[in-house]
């Protein structure tokens, strides 16, 4: 069984942040913090607020929100959007 990986303040922000995101997928937040759906899930049920972790769960199952990309249109398969500036190791970068 995989042991439960503990999250500094900013990567719990950013997980946060990014589940809240319609656009970020959960494989995007799997693949840049080796943190599963259901680990998302749980992590968000322990750091909101239950009445906003169950508004986060209505949103991302009603359709609204395209959180797994097999719901996703399929010309979209990037993680992040064509205008978004290239970032590499914690620096933007000018296109």
């Amino acid at each position: 069984m995989k042991e439960k990986r503990e999250f500094t303040e900013r990567e719990l922000d950013r997980i946060i942040e990014m589940a809240w995101e319609d656009r970020t997928p959960f494989e995007a937040i799997n693949y840049q913090f080796d943190l599963p759906e259901k680990g998302v899930i749980e992590l968000m049920r322990t750091h909101l607020k239950e009445s906003s972790f169950k508004r986060w769960r209505k949103r991302v199952n009603s359709g609204v929100s395209q959180k797994h990309l097999f719901k996703r249109d399929p010309n979209i398969s990037r993680f992040k959007c064509d205008r978004q500036r290239a970032i590499t190791g914690n620096k933007i970068s000018k296109r």
